[in-house]
């Protein structure tokens, strides 16, 4: 069954990771309430089944003792439509989630009626479900604004791109060698798949900008990295390199 998208009142989102194991292994619940100005949301982000596991264990993988979060607050009403033409354009499935895990989802409308489905777009809410919760962390002050900076150097000329995502907003903010502009908000998600799928050799990055001509991404961590040489695509079958090179090449030039 399918409640209709305008009278939605809440969301519930519940996603367990499934098969995956330790220290990886997780569930969420978020909870999300229509109000006139605001998204009132609860996240219960909890790690499982780590006391299999010795605190260097959890530690070596790159994690902490206490990885657990939990927030309730007010999230911008520009998240509202979004989710709910997601909630509109999604079809059902009435089977339980099995061991590989998932989302499932809890609708509620203003007139009462609570329904239980499981989405068969699961990657689309699982991508708008991480996107959510990183507009959480940026409210919650847990992290900051995602920045990147590209430089595209040729024997006379600079180029120098910075983005800054800002997920809380649903906006980014693209300079070009110092003009500010505002960048479209799916184009820009579509660009960050392609900069996040290669692999980054940090034995060939340099913490000082690069002078010679080429292209450089720096991720957000202060390290250049050369694309070509420091950037490599990790599936043969598809060029995330050049995608990334064609993207901002678009952002530099239009």
């Amino acid at each position: 069954m399918h409640l209709k998208s305008e009278d939605l009142s809440r969301i519930e989102i519940l996603f367990e990771s499934g098969m995956v194991p330790p220290p990886y292994s997780h569930i969420f619940k978020l909870k999300i309430s229509f109000g006139k100005f605001f998204l009132d949301t609860n996240l219960d982000l909890t790690y499982t089944d780590r006391e299999e596991l010795s605190e260097e264990e959890i530690l070596d993988e790159g994690f902490t003792l206490d990885d657990d979060f939990h927030f309730q607050g007010e999230i911008p009403i520009v998240w509202e439509k979004p989710l709910k033409e997601l909630y509109a354009r999604s079809k059902w499935s009435n089977n339980k989630l099995d061991d590989e895990g998932g989302i499932s989802i809890l609708a509620k409308d203003r007139h009462g009626q609570i329904v239980r489905t499981v989405p068969l777009n699961q990657q689309e809410w699982q991508n708008f479900s991480q996107d959510y919760i990183q507009a959480i962390y940026e409210i919650s002050k847990k992290e900051a604004p995602l920045q990147l900076n590209y430089l595209i150097r040729e024997n006379q000329k600079q180029t120098e791109i910075n983005l800054t995502v800002k997920f809380s907003l649903r906006k980014v903010e693209v300079s070009v060698n110092g003009k500010l502009n505002e960048a479209d908000w799916e184009e820009t998600k579509q660009l960050l798949s392609y900069v996040f799928l290669p692999d980054y050799d940090y034995g060939k990055a340099k913490e000082k900008t690069p002078q010679h001509v080429g292209q450089f991404i720096d991720c957000g961590d202060g390290y250049w990295h050369e694309i070509g040489k420091g950037v490599i695509n990790i599936d043969n079958s598809f060029d995330a390199v050049s995608k990334m090179k064609e993207g901002f090449e678009h952002l530099a030039y239009h």
